[in-house]
């Protein structure tokens, strides 16, 4: 029998899937601490909020979610102020996979992807 390659083991708290982040300084290849990220409902209603921790990670979001379009909205105003606010929207189709959506974020660019 083959792994599950769609779930890491890594990313399981306590038998728990989970949704997190990443938001990292591209241009200075570092963590961006202590950004404000709400997870929202594609209708905006919101689900969870934090801050990012000192390695630029907010993890174990999600458990419990139903299948859906979501969003996350990442107050960038302080870490890149040409984006104030930068919004992901994704794709939560599989409840038993655990979705991680990092940011990398510098002056005047962003990207993102779905990471493991």
């Amino acid at each position: 029998m083959q792994p599950d390659l769609g779930v890491l083991a890594h990313d399981r708290r306590g038998g728990r899937v989970t949704i997190s982040t990443h938001v990292l300084d591209a241009a200075r290849g570092r963590p961006f601490a202590g950004i404000a990220v709400a997870l929202q409902r594609r209708d905006g209603t919101e689900v969870a909020s934090a801050e990012t921790d000192a390695d630029g990670r907010i993890t174990g979001w999600g458990e419990g979610l139903e299948a859906g379009v979501y969003r996350l909205v990442f107050d960038t105003s302080e870490a890149a102020p040409f984006f104030p606010e930068v919004v992901l929207t994704f794709d939560h189709s599989d409840p038993a996979q655990h979705y991680h959506v990092p940011l990398l974020l510098s002056p005047f660019a962003y990207s993102t992807y779905r990471g493991s």
